[in-house]
């Protein structure tokens, strides 16, 4: 029978690091310690607070009190903490769409990201002009929303300006290409910065099928050291899986992708194409000089 305030130590999870780092911050803004000296503020070893706050290990009901109270947070600060902590280590984790944060700390770590998308362009290679007409056109968002969802997903990107930038595969159906979102202008763009943007891009071309299309935009993270994620996303929820069954199934939907997918050159031959054709709308739409 485990001791009342020990850890119990299990694989950390995308929501476990997400959560974890929400208490680092907790620690830095209220109390101004370092991580040294917040753990002998509480009597602990500084292993102990560092493996919490890097979602390492799962730190008790005691353990939280302790923590967050020596933060100066009340007990209903506690309760809801509590409440969203209890599931950080689960191998399934939904998590609301509003809530980015996981998302982009999964992002920030992982040394390789294969998604997929089958009716938009992929989040970490969207204009903004091109996500602000998603956005708007979509009707979910409150216009007072949008330019802030906006500015979370451009700042997701910088990612992919980072010298040690993940290894990026998107595999982007074909319909996602002809589903005009704004004007041509805005497609103009986004195109363009398929093509120029350091990635991996494949695309699956109409003739694979559009039923693929329909399954859920879905995404694989790598880590150096910890376990993968297999994340799949809808307009009600985002899911984390980390277990081995959902991580292989993931595996083997990307496989099956890259035998119907075109190879990287064919893509951006098509790509070419569609950019070309655009440009052929804008001249034929320009009214005749007298």
């Amino acid at each position: 029978m485990p001791t009342v305030g020990r850890m119990t130590a299990i694989t950390s999870t995308a929501y476990s690091r997400d959560l974890g780092d929400e208490l680092r911050r907790l620690r830095e803004k209220h109390t101004r310690l370092t991580g040294f000296g917040f753990a002998e503020q509480l009597g602990w070893d500084p292993s102990k607070v560092s493996n919490i706050e890097n979602g390492k290990a799962r730190a008790s009901e005691i353990d939280l009190v302790q923590y967050l109270m020596t933060c100066g947070r009340d007990s209903n600060y506690f309760e809801a903490f509590r409440n969203r902590y209890r599931y950080a280590f689960d191998p399934y984790v939904l998590v609301v769409p509003d809530n980015l944060r996981t998302l982009a700390m999964a992002e920030a770590q992982a040394t390789k990201i294969t998604s997929f998308d089958g009716f938009t362009m992929p989040g970490l290679a969207q204009t903004p002009e091109y996500a602000r007409a998603l956005l708007t056109e979509g009707g979910n968002e409150a216009p007072e929303n949008i330019e802030k969802y906006v500015q979370l997903r451009i700042d997701r990107q910088s990612i992919m300006r980072r010298p040690n930038r993940p290894e990026c595969t998107f595999y982007v159906h074909e319909l996602a290409l002809r589903m005009r979102v704004g004007n041509a202008q805005i497609m103009e763009e986004q195109y363009l910065r398929l093509l120029f943007q350091s990635h991996s891009l494949r695309i699956v071309p109409m003739s694979a099928g559009i039923a693929i299309a329909m399954r859920s935009a879905r995404r694989l993270f790598s880590f150096e050291k910890m376990v993968p994620v297999a994340y799949s996303e809808t307009d009600v929820a985002q899911l984390f899986a980390h277990d081995g069954k959902a991580i292989a199934s993931s595996r083997e939907f990307f496989k099956w992708l890259d035998a119907l997918a075109l190879d990287e050159g064919q893509s951006r031959s098509v790509l070419m194409d569609y950019v070309s054709g655009l440009r052929e709308d804008l001249n034929d739409a320009r009214p005749e000089l007298a």
